[in-house]
């Protein structure tokens, strides 16, 4: 088949998958304006471009004081609901509470429509997916986007044997999975072994930034110098104490790096108290919990992007730096070794070794042209591979041929 013959064989599969209105129930514990990570904007990209594509998908998820109970954003029904015990300061309670309140919104909203597909996103909406499925009797695609098991290079505690298990109990009840990588795939293959049955790979998705603030205008103090951006959930297996060591390696040099990290999670206090300690305030900011287009901003203006994870099944923010044109530095690790191709798209850098991070900083700051000319190749790879538009259909050719 020549490319014209497959571009119009393409062309017509498009339309008969998009000609194909479904009704699609999502179920994700975060979504916009609620991120705590990058689950949130998969989630509300996929979902975009599924209504764009004519599906109508309806999001159940957890709500907060100041939103809406419902809301149709960008096409998509917006459902938030607060978990039965939502003062409940354990986690694993109030995601049990949560299920709870998904599972009797989600009944509630099948009395007023049928639903052709559920789609659940991780462990933490498994149990109310379950039980939407079995009253309904219809699919259940599930995304795995993260393990317990890799997340903490195994399960030692009981707190992540329940974790796992619930893992485990959504993957078998579950028709199809979707990972976004072949490390994510391998890595199901090894940790649940015969317990997998059907499984696709789509990667994460990334659009370019409509309208950009100005860095100046919201973090003045960091417009002020030149700056490495990173941002990522703050746990430990995002590596930021990389960073750290690495600041410390620069200041005893004399190396003029200033690195903004950005984000909110467990560990933001501890972060801060170790860079007060060691005295690298003018060297390590951590900024805590920013917006998308706060985000967007200090992306755009940064001098380069460092994702430095210990574990990572993609790294959605990956794409994000490099569709805005910047040259990326990521941990030689998961998913992020695959979007990366060393010296041409980005740099590789060992995961959990300062001196590797820096002699990669120390490169593209040395060689501006070719940082710049990096920076062109990874925004031109994330547009053609990574497009939320191609990702939605290719996630409803999966969800047509299940139903």
């Amino acid at each position: 088949m020549n490319k014209q013959e497959f571009c119009t064989d393409l062309n017509i599969k498009h339309e008969i998958v998009s000609n194909k209105k479904r009704s699609i129930l999502m179920f994700s514990w975060e979504y916009p304006p609620n991120v705590i990570g990058g689950l949130s904007r998969h989630v509300y990209g996929l979902s975009v471009h599924l209504a764009k594509l004519g599906h109508e998908v309806h999001i159940v998820t957890a709500g907060q004081k100041d939103l809406p109970t419902f809301e149709v954003e960008n096409g998509v029904n917006v459902h938030r609901v607060t978990p039965i015990n939502g003062q409940d300061e354990n986690f694993l309670a109030w995601i049990g509470g949560l299920n709870q309140a998904m599972a009797f919104k989600a009944e509630c909203l099948a009395l007023e429509m049928k639903f052709d597909l559920i789609h659940a996103h991780d462990w933490l909406v498994g149990t109310a997916a379950i039980v939407i499925k079995d009253m309904l009797g219809i699919p259940l695609l599930t995304t795995i986007h993260a393990t317990e098991y890799g997340r903490n290079n195994g399960i030692y505690n009981e707190i992540q044997r329940f974790i796992h298990e619930k893992e485990q109990q959504l993957i078998q009840r579950s028709d199809q999975l979707i990972v976004c990588s072949e490390y994510m795939k391998d890595s199901l293959f090894t940790i649940f072994k015969e317990k997998i049955k059907n499984i696709s790979v789509i990667p994460n998705g990334v659009d370019h930034p409509a309208d950009l603030l100005k860095v100046c205008d919201v973090f003045p103090k960091i417009a002020q110098r030149k700056y490495i951006f990173s941002i990522g959930r703050m746990v430990r297996e995002k590596g930021f104490e990389t960073i750290i060591s690495a600041a410390e390696i620069a200041k005893e040099k004399g190396l003029d790096y200033y690195f903004v990290i950005a984000g909110k999670g467990p560990m933001l206090d501890h972060y801060r108290h170790q860079i007060a300690a060691k005295k690298l305030d003018a060297y390590v900011d951590f900024i805590g919990y920013i917006t998308d287009d706060e985000r967007n901003a200090l992306l755009k203006e940064c001098e380069l992007v460092v994702i430095p994870s210990l574990y990572e099944p993609f790294g959605i923010v990956v794409l994000e730096g490099m569709i805005l044109g910047k040259p990326t530095i990521v941990s030689k690790t998961g998913g992020l070794k695959k979007i990366v191709e060393h010296l041409h798209t980005g740099l590789l850098m060992v995961p959990g070794d300062p001196n590797s991070l820096l002699e990669q900083i120390e490169f593209l700051m040395n060689n501006p042209d070719q940082a710049k000319e990096i920076g062109r190749c990874g925004k031109e790879m994330a547009q053609d591979k990574y497009g939320w538009n191609r990702i939605a259909f290719e996630t409803a050719k999966i969800m047509e041929d299940m139903i």
